[in-house]
């Protein structure tokens, strides 16, 4: 029988470095290098695609404001509405990185309120809040939308990856008690051996990009056609509805369902990437 020395006890710091009076965390470093890398191989491939820089420029604001304000409204709408939607407080929390209150601190006995940054993102949420993004980006660029998003769905595994990276920096999102050998023991949640979701999922996500590189470099000419967002929405959200099994639920209103919320939200994404991928292979024997 295993004993807890024979687990990866999990207790990092939460701060990856401070500057001054500026503290940078573990998940907010991890978020910025999955964008800044994403950044970096959706501009190679407008430069592949000899697509005009100015009109690249602007698609790093959309897609950033598009995934935040997605995945924010999408946990606190699927996962804590009744936390988020039942009063003006929620409201003003779900829509401002601040928690009103007052705890002594000098913030809040001055202010009434704790600048505590988004606690609680979705990743469902953040697709679609990012899907409608360039949904807005491509009105403006007058590109063509499969183009947009296929582009993206390259990319997409780095900045998934990395998000996942820093949930587990965080211990959040844990996975299931288990006794396989590689269970994560996070000490901030309990001393129970579990699976590391966050992990599997990065690693997940780290494989698609690879495999959407591979693939882009083999298959050029499907850029444009939706395959390739619809090959990404396929992959990602078939991953996340069976790594579900894995983890613990986020709320207590889902020990109630067949399937958890992750599970029910994925679903959706994986028609559409299915369809879009019928949709581009009859396109392309046309």
């Amino acid at each position: 029988m295993l004993g807890l020395l024979d687990y990866i006890v999990w207790d990092p710091d939460l701060v990856a470095f401070r500057l001054s009076f500026i503290t940078v965390r573990w998940y907010g470093l991890m978020w910025i290098i999955g964008l800044a890398l994403a950044y970096f191989v959706v501009k190679r491939l407008y430069k592949e695609q000899q697509i005009k820089d100015e009109l690249f420029d602007p698609l790093f604001i959309y897609c950033f404001f598009g995934i935040l304000i997605g995945a924010r409204l999408g946990h606190c709408i699927f996962y804590q509405p009744q936390d988020f939607l039942t009063s003006w407080q929620g409201i003003v929390e779900m829509l401002l990185p601040i928690h009103i209150g007052n705890d002594g601190s000098w913030l809040g006995r001055t202010f009434g309120f704790f600048v505590t940054g988004y606690a609680g993102l979705a990743s469902h949420g953040g697709t679609l809040g990012l899907m409608i993004a360039l949904w807005l980006y491509v009105r403006k660029t007058k590109l063509s939308i499969w183009t947009v998003l296929d582009n993206i769905a390259i990319a997409t595994g780095t900045t998934a990856c990395f998000i996942r990276l820093g949930n587990l920096m965080n211990s959040e999102i844990i996975g299931k008690i288990t006794d396989v050998p590689w269970a994560f023991i996070f000490e901030r949640v309990d001393m129970m051996p579990r699976h590391p979701g966050q992990l599997y999922e990065a690693i997940a996500y780290a494989i698609l990009f690879f495999i959407m590189w591979y693939l882009h470099k083999r298959m050029p000419e499907k850029i444009g056609t939706g395959w390739y967002f619809g090959f990404c929405l396929t992959y990602i959200f078939t991953f996340r509805f069976f790594i579900e099994y894995t983890k613990e639920i986020q709320e207590a209103f889902e020990a109630s369902l067949p399937i958890d919320m992750g599970q029910i939200l994925s679903i959706p994404f994986i028609i559409l990437g299915v369809w879009c991928m019928i949709k581009a292979k009859k396109k392309a024997s046309a």
